[in-house]
């Protein structure tokens, strides 16, 4: 045979296997957890019947209880998540179930034994997904996670494959579906609590809702996102998240009248060597693309060096979005595609944004707060930008907003500390990042 008709090498030239191709085989696939993104994964797999698929087996703890008709009878429902990971006919394992433990032990065991794996889960990736790379290239299986940030939103593939060329220097997003839902009611004029179950009624909150309210869903999708695009590797831990739940209404009040409202954003950036990462709820121009996003929606704008500003926006939360983004997953699986190895190194989180802020304060009002607290800022060099003040509340409970110019955190919680201090606050002052 000639050169020229010789066939080409099937091998990847990164050293990673190659997936068998769709027309000699067809992927088949373990589905652990048949909750709400389960459920809707198994739906499209039976439903759509996507060409090179075929779901042959749903695991449960208690599976009696989720039995459906809608399955056929040729898929296996266990409580035996040992045998699955065992079996010999199973390619693919779907984790669904979330968590770092057990969920992290299957996901282990799955790859230890030449599997694939697809899964939603965003804590996992967030604190162990750098291992588990390097155990599924070891190992000959693939990893693959589109949609562990941003639910249905193909944030992911668009870093791995659309903006691979780029050098992203910023993110920006808002990550957690449940509190865009919480802040864009209370936008509106709801309150926090009959907001926040409201969302517990429609399944957009759990009945704990810390790890969306307190920042923690979000900050474990920030470190996905900043490993793919700012190509760090930190620590979770180290990004400290700031719940919604000091949020009231009167600051939705003032933040109209400074021409913004309030999400909970999370945001990070790389400049010479240095990462900087917060989570929280932060004041936004009504002209910003994160004020359009309502209810559950998720947005994600990227910042390029040479490519400028990329938004991605849709339905963030939900089974059957976050199901689109599982199904995309082992289509690509299917197909023989393979994910773009993004090369990141570790880095720790130390820089600081130098942004201006929104402070907040309630207090028993006496002569000389307004002296005493541009005092406490001047001594850390930070100029005021404005002090608002809405008429109409008692004296004795009086909300009013200071807000200053772009300054470091670490110079501001100098001066909040020193201001804590003072006799009249009625509680800790308010302290939110303002985006321009």
């Amino acid at each position: 045979m000639s050169e020229a008709n010789a066939p080409a090498s099937s091998q990847p030239s990164s050293g990673q296997p190659a997936l068998k191709p769709r027309s000699r085989h067809t992927l088949r696939i373990a589905l652990f957890g048949f909750g709400t993104v389960g459920s809707s994964v198994a739906r499209i797999l039976v439903e759509s019947q996507p060409k090179g698929l075929k779901l042959t087996h749903i695991f449960n703890r208690g599976v009696a209880r989720k039995r459906v008709d809608w399955v056929p009878d040729s898929v296996v429902w266990t409580e035996d998540a040992d045998a699955v990971l065992a079996s010999g006919e199973v390619d693919v394992v779907v984790e669904t179930v979330g968590g770092l433990d057990p969920a992290g032990a299957w996901v282990c065991r799955a790859l230890d034994a030449g599997k694939s794996v697809v899964t939603a889960n965003k804590k996992l990736i967030a604190f162990q997904g750098v291992e588990l790379e390097r155990l599924a290239t070891d190992k000959g299986g693939h990893l693959k996670y589109g949609a562990a940030v941003a639910g249905g939103i193909p944030v992911i593939p668009g870093l791995e494959q659309g903006l691979a060329g780029d050098r992203i220097e910023r993110i920006e997003g808002i990550l957690n579906g449940t509190c865009n839902f919480i802040l864009s009611k209370m936008e509106e004029g709801a309150d926090y609590a009959t907001v926040l179950a409201e969302a517990q009624k429609l399944g957009y909150a759990e009945a704990d809702p810390t790890e969306d309210v307190g920042g923690f869903d979000a900050r474990a999708k920030l470190a996905i996102l900043m490993r793919l695009a700012l190509r760090v590797q930190v620590d979770p831990e180290e990004i400290v998240p700031k719940a919604i739940t000091s949020i009231s209404s009167v600051d939705f009040s003032y933040a109209r009248d400074l021409s913004c409202t309030i999400r909970q954003v999370a945001r990070a950036q790389q400049s010479n060597g240095q990462v900087a990462a917060a989570v929280g709820p932060m004041l936004v121009a009504v002209r910003s693309p994160l004020a359009w996003s309502r209810d559950t929606e998720n947005m994600v704008i990227l910042s390029g060096h040479y490519g400028g500003d990329v938004v991605f926006s849709g339905h963030g939360a939900g089974g059957h979005p976050t199901a689109v983004a599982v199904v995309s997953d082992l289509l690509a699986l299917a197909h023989g595609s393979r994910r773009v190895e993004v090369p990141s190194a570790p880095a720790r989180v130390g820089a600081e944004f130098e942004v201006p802020h929104y402070i907040r304060f309630l207090v028993d009002d006496r002569p000389g707060i307004v002296a005493e607290i541009t005092g406490a800022l001047a001594r850390e060099r930070i100029n005021i930008r404005a002090i608002v003040q809405k008429p109409g509340y008692p004296q004795h409970a009086l909300p009013f907003v200071v807000t200053v110019e772009p300054c470091k955190t670490s110079a501001l919680h100098q001066a909040l500390a020193s201001i804590g201090k003072m006799d009249c606050l009625l509680e800790e002052p308010l302290d939110l990042q303002m985006l321009e």
